[in-house]
């Protein structure tokens, strides 16, 4: 902060010396600046998260992450979506938590995890008649409620040899992820997220899929703020305690997404080209940021 009198580093528009002086906005959570704290709730619905909310956060995340690990691993060629559900339904269970998605919104999502192939983008149901088969890219979305807080994830699978497609926007969407992530810290805009991801994948010729969107996460399933993919104008300034999902959803084809009349859940792409998407939970911290979930690659 230069001055009394340069604009807010809040993002509000207004003078610092109107707005938050003499908060520098060099906070570590919501413990040490409760004026931010309620500012960013009424403002823009964002949970500014205390230590104890963020030890528990990292542990749900942590726990969501094994299980992602564990269930990817069982993703095999013959295996059905349903067989992953169960297991990491199981898995679940066996470590005291609860799985966010089941029975999450209207119409009540029917299973534990997400798995979405090949040309659905998001929200895939588990069933018992998809098998998985050579040549396909799957999805994996875990959000576990451990001791009533939140961890989400996901990430690809590959089973057997794909088509060059297919493995681009697989690639392609990690990259996006990764070079997402590497930006955070306090200070910058929300929007410079989405800047990064477009940038990339344009440049591979591929697209962001805009309709879906990453989210504040970890005392609610979902909570502000909303983190587009995309090219936007969300002008909300990172601050420590925020914790929230970067998702990017990236298709091969168009980016528009189709969701199934019948079951008001699966997105698929437009042109029935293939999609990949990857997801990590990340905290900001006082001087950049940390991954909650540590699945692996």
């Amino acid at each position: 902060m230069n001055g009394r009198n340069d604009p807010c580093w809040c993002g509000s528009g207004e003078k610092w010396k109107k707005c938050h002086f003499p908060d520098t906005g060099a906070i570590k959570n919501s413990e040490s600046s409760p004026t931010l704290a309620k500012d960013y709730l009424r403002k823009y619905q964002i949970i500014i998260k205390t230590d104890k909310q963020i030890e528990g956060i990292r542990a749900s995340s942590h726990l969501a992450s094994r299980i992602l690990d564990a269930t990817c691993a069982m993703a095999k060629e013959g295996v059905t979506t349903q067989e992953l559900n169960d297991f990491a339904h199981k898995l679940h269970l066996d470590a005291g938590a609860i799985p966010a998605p089941l029975n999450y919104g209207y119409p009540p999502f029917p299973r534990s995890i997400c798995t979405s192939l090949n040309e659905v983008i998001c929200h895939g149901i588990p069933n018992t008649t998809t098998t998985l088969a050579e040549g396909d890219i799957l999805n994996i979305d875990v959000t576990c409620i451990l001791r009533g807080y939140y961890g989400d994830c996901s990430r690809m699978v590959t089973i057997g040899k794909v088509s060059p497609e297919k493995q681009l926007v697989v690639d392609v969407s990690h990259e996006c992820l990764m070079r997402s992530i590497a930006i955070l810290k306090p200070g910058i805009p929300v929007s410079k997220i989405g800047d990064v991801i477009e940038s990339y994948a344009t440049s591979q010729n591929c697209s962001v899929v805009y309709q879906f969107v990453g989210h504040g996460t970890g005392v609610e399933f979902h909570e502000g703020p909303q983190v587009p993919h995309c090219r936007n104008s969300n002008s909300i300034i990172l601050v420590p305690g925020m914790t929230f999902t970067i998702e990017p959803m990236i298709n091969a084809g168009v980016n528009e997404a189709v969701i199934s009349a019948k079951d008001q859940w699966t997105a698929k792409t437009k042109d029935g080209k293939p999609s990949a998407q990857w997801e990590h939970t990340i905290l900001i911290t006082n001087d950049g940021h940390e991954l909650l979930t540590n699945w692996q690659r």
